[in-house]
């Protein structure tokens, strides 16, 4: 059997479709071929990359080679009766899931998306609507197997190298490639919720929603609308859920959803157009507040439906910003945040605002902390909107709050340092064979 190589492949696009890179890839089949390519003399530098659903630039190696795990994606042991689940990291959530639903068990957390890796998911330590009771996907995660450019290739616990996992949990796979990762899944009764949406006019009424629901709901979050202002001001729907008991235990099904088929013209996304989406979006959640049953797919997954609808954002492509701010400070930051996006007529019409919890994560880069988080895109109008998040940073940095990686493609070293206290330690334990656009960045 012939080893992969590394073979160029032309520009690669961030999920955000705004960092365009070159890059050359390797498609590795088996675990055994990783470190041979993690040693390949030719390149600078390595990254390990998934399904590339990071919006911005941290999935990108345009100095380096990419290693593409998506074909090493086989199941290694699951226990039924526990939920403990081992795989490899190229497995993707979409088939987790469709594995073990059917079983009676679910992800722990889980993001806006079906298509991530489960290597991508602990590199990012992704999180999910249930984070005030599940905390982030690594507090979940009880060991995986790390390659090395150092030679290291093993096991890695919160026993046998406390250091290592941390850095690897939220580590943007910056220590090291992963190849193997053992998962603690959620026992769950049904794959259906019973989900309620509720209307609510402004900042103080989410957050009043928020505390009163994180004791009695599993899963919370708001839909905001970012563009209002005056009386509709910070207005929004928002939804919280629990489990249905005794349903049935179906998973999703694959295929057959709408697509994309071409860049829409930018010009559809406008001040205007989304002023009216956000508009009608509003009046009709109002018209369908209430309690609805609803299947696991539709309620984690609603974008998942439409395949490629970053296109939506035309060619120019779109930012993603979100943040966090400490709990004291949040209605005031979330304020100063919305009314500044409101102004500059660029917020877009996909804004969510939800409450973290305090159930932290051991990794030392992972982003959710308790406080209120709030993600948004924003279309690509180049100067102004850079212009534009960096009057948002500051807000975030005066509120001694954080962004998330994942979802960047310019945060400054400075933001990136007042983010993560913890970088100074991450470093002791970071491959330096591993590198990324965004790394390159944001490196001390």
């Amino acid at each position: 059997m012939a080893s992969p190589v590394f073979r160029p492949c032309g520009d690669v696009l961030s999920w955000g479709r705004v960092a365009r890179a070159p890059r050359a890839v390797a498609h590795p089949r088996h675990r055994d071929e990783l470190p041979g390519l993690i040693a390949a003399s030719q390149w600078r530098s390595v990254l390990a990359a998934g399904l590339r659903r990071s919006y911005g630039d941290s999935g990108l190696n345009s100095a380096g080679g990419a290693i593409d795990m998506t074909g090493v994606d086989r199941f290694l042991a699951f226990d039924s009766s526990s939920g403990l689940l081992q795989a490899e990291a190229g497995v993707s959530f979409c088939q987790i899931l469709r594995l073990v639903v059917p079983r009676g068990w679910f992800l722990p957390t889980t993001p806006g998306t079906r298509f991530v890796t489960l290597g991508g998911a602990l590199a990012n330590d992704v999180h999910g609507k249930n984070h005030h009771r599940a905390g982030s996907i690594g507090r979940h995660v009880t060991r995986f197997g790390l390659s090395r450019s150092d030679g290291f290739r093993g096991e890695v616990s919160p026993s046998s190298d406390p250091g290592l996992f941390n850095a690897t949990i939220g580590g943007l796979g910056l220590t090291g490639v992963i190849e193997w990762v053992e998962l603690q899944l959620e026992k769950v009764p049904s794959s259906y919720l019973d989900a309620e949406t509720i209307a609510y006019g402004g900042l103080s009424d989410f957050f009043a929603l928020a505390e009163e629901s994180a004791e009695r709901y599993e899963h919370t979050v708001a839909w905001i609308d970012a563009s209002s202002k005056g009386a509709k001001f910070g207005r929004g729907l928002f939804s919280r859920a629990n489990w249905r008991d005794k349903d049935e235990r179906d998973a999703h099904r694959d295929g057959g959803g709408k697509r994309m088929p071409a860049d829409a013209p930018s010009f559809l996304l406008n001040p205007l157009s989304i002023r009216l989406f956000n508009e009608a979006y509003f009046r009709s959640g109002q018209r369908k507040a209430g309690v609805t049953r609803q299947h696991y797919g539709p309620f984690f997954y609603p974008l998942d439906a439409v395949l490629q609808w970053n296109r939506l954002y035309g060619w120019p492509g779109m930012y993603q910003y979100q943040c966090v701010v400490p709990p004291a400070g949040a209605p005031q930051a979330i304020e100063a945040l919305l009314v500044e996006i409101a102004r500059s007529g660029q917020a877009s019409f996909l804004a969510v605002l939800k409450t973290f919890g305090d159930r932290l994560s051991p990794g030392l880069l992972s982003f959710p902390r308790p406080g209120a988080t709030l993600a948004l895109d924003f279309p690509n109008r180049g100067t102004g909107t850079l212009e534009l998040m960096a009057r948002l940073d500051q807000i975030v940095l005066e509120a001694k709050g954080a962004l998330y990686p994942a979802k960047d493609g310019r945060i400054s070293p400075r933001m990136f340092r007042a983010s993560f206290p913890r970088w100074e330690t991450f470093l002791r334990h970071k491959d330096e064979a591993m590198s990324s656009d965004f790394w390159r960045r944001v490196a001390p």
